[in-house]
């Protein structure tokens, strides 16, 4: 059972941000990958496609970290850059959903 997040966490899930995922790898390594997040309740929710490293290293390992990161200066310059919204995933991936139980939250004003 997860805790409840606080309203500035819920917030900062809630708003136009990015999260970067990390899981771990078979050799104990760290893995990180940025990710769009939201949640249904205190649970957080992201997408990714079956067989990606995050995804088999969450089968083999359930222990996550997920920070959410309210830059909007990220988001203007992706735009500026990339002026486009990302590619479509390869020909036959099959798109997973995962839910996280949020058992610890930390963070601070900026």
């Amino acid at each position: 059972m997860g805790i409840p997040l606080s309203e500035a966490t819920l917030k900062l899930v809630d708003g136009r941000n990015y999260a970067v995922l990390a899981t771990v790898n078979p050799d104990g390594s760290p893995q990180t990958s940025v990710v769009w997040v939201g949640r249904d309740g205190d649970n957080l929710l992201f997408s990714t496609v079956e067989g990606r490293v995050k995804h088999r290293n969450m089968l083999r390992d359930p222990r996550v970290s997920v920070s959410v990161i309210g830059r909007r200066l990220d988001t203007q310059l992706s735009w500026k850059y990339d002026g486009q919204d990302p590619g479509p995933d390869r020909p036959g991936a099959v798109r997973v959903v995962v839910r996280m139980v949020v058992d610890k939250a930390t963070g601070r004003a900026v």
